[in-house]
């Protein structure tokens, strides 16, 4: 509950867990629901990710029913858009390649080679977690229970950029109508 007036210790950035803030796991997977407790062994982190870090595109779209003599009188939700985006820069990592182009699609001989099939499909439903830092201490988790990868950015080779998989992760619905969420969890005081 608000107690009212302006708080700075409020206002917070929300940097990469430093042990890794990016993980993905098979769909069906158990999902965490606190933002510190451990991820179980089927979450793999997918490194480093772009210093442009995470963005969220949470789009509601809402259409306005007007009565006789144009008042509105109601507004209806019509869609809900719940995407995520990030840049994964770890390009030489094969779980993000499997991540990227699906794990069929990439195959890793003895010696650590790796071979990579470009190919399209429909987007394989995953589990995504984000674990993220906040100011004081604090741990923020979003967890998106049902995501995809539904959209590849270019890719660019130059002598100056990191090589660079940008992705956006649509969320879906969960039997709840949610499509993500969120835990926030505050720093124990100490005595």
């Amino acid at each position: 509950m608000s107690t009212g007036g302006n708080t700075a210790t409020n206002v917070t950035t929300g940097k990469p867990n430093i042990s890794g803030a990016v993980f993905v796991a098979p769909k069906g997977t158990t999902l965490p629901t606190d933002a510190t407790t451990s991820l179980g062994g089927s979450f793999v982190c997918l490194g480093y990710v772009s210093e442009d870090g995470l963005s969220n595109n949470n789009e509601l779209s809402v259409e306005a029913v007007k009565a006789w003599g144009g008042n509105i009188v109601y507004r209806s939700l019509t869609e809900m858009n719940d995407e995520f985006s990030l840049a994964l820069i770890e390009t030489e990592n094969i779980d993000v390649l499997k991540t990227v182009y699906g794990e069929s699609h990439v195959t890793v001989d003895g010696s650590g080679n790796a071979s990579i099939d470009v190919v399209g499909e429909d987007p394989i439903e995953r589990v995504w977690v984000f674990d993220l830092a906040l100011r004081g201490d604090r741990a923020k988790r979003i967890v998106i229970p049902d995501g995809a990868i539904t959209a590849r950015e270019e890719i660019t080779y130059n002598d100056s950029d990191a090589v660079a998989y940008g992705i956006t992760i649509s969320a879906y619905p969960d039997s709840n109508g949610s499509t993500h969420k969120e835990y926030l969890e505050k720093p124990t005081a100490s005595i």
